[in-house]
């Protein structure tokens, strides 16, 4: 009898192992992913509460603060290249110091589609305005994002955006998204939060993993199977069978 298929076995242990051990951490993932999700949404049910109270709460996205921002409705602003329910166009971004605040918020004031070439007007003024913004947190844009060129930008870089509006003094890294109204003069303004982009395939890259690792088993035991079939009692009488004849 042929000896037996150590190798293979090893091999096929590992490979085991390997494949269990990524199933397992998709169903961790899963479980962590629906805690983001579900954190996500209790953030976003709670009602606005003042800026002060919602900075002290620690995680930020997706809450919602009241915010004092004078002169916003006629502030500078720079275009953020964007599409929105489909429709291509720009977001208005400008920045705000907080009444009280030792530091500014870059605030989306809204997006406006491409068929439109009108802009709120301009003008310097410390007119209070109370709005409503959520706030969320985006990566750095990558080293293949296009340049900003007159004032229009192709990606969220807090940094950058600061430094065209002008802005001195510390900025908060989050962005925040008004959900009311700025500009109630400019109706094309249309203030508005991107939904909430989570992707949870997990469950499926598990079934895929823990199916695969089923799969390498049953491989195994047959071809296991097929080498104890041939080297069988009946394999080697037959075999002694032939040799006899010749």
């Amino acid at each position: 009898m042929k000896r037996f298929p150590w190798i293979l076995t090893v091999l096929t242990v590992l490979g085991l192992i390997l494949l269990i051990g990524l199933g397992v951490w998709q169903v961790e993932r899963l479980k962590w992913k629906e805690g983001l999700i579900a954190a996500a949404d209790a953030a976003a049910a709670k009602p606005p509460a003042p800026l002060e109270q919602v900075l002290g709460e620690g995680d930020l996205e997706f809450r919602k603060a009241l915010i004092v921002c004078p002169g916003l409705a006629s502030a500078p602003f720079i275009e953020l290249q964007s599409i929105h329910d489909g429709e291509a166009g720009v977001r208005l971004i400008s920045a705000c110091k907080p009444a009280g605040a030792d530091f500014s918020l870059l605030i989306d004031r809204g997006f406006v589609g491409d068929g439109v070439t009108a802009r709120p007007r301009v003008i310097e003024t410390t007119l209070p305005l109370v709005m409503v913004g959520e706030f969320r947190t985006f990566d750095k844009p990558g080293a293949l994002s296009p340049a900003p060129r007159d004032d229009r930008f192709y990606a969220r870089d807090t940094t950058a955006m600061a430094r065209a509006l002008n802005v001195t003094g510390p900025v908060r890294p989050e962005a925040v998204f008004a959900i009311t109204t700025v500009n109630p003069e400019f109706p094309a303004l249309r203030p508005s939060a991107p939904p909430a982009a989570f992707s949870n395939n997990h469950f499926g890259y598990a079934l895929t993993w823990f199916g695969l690792a089923i799969a390498l088993a049953g491989f195994y035991v047959a071809l296991l199977r097929r080498r104890m079939k041939k080297d069988g009692p009946q394999a080697a009488a037959h075999r002694v069978r032939g040799d006899r004849k010749d």
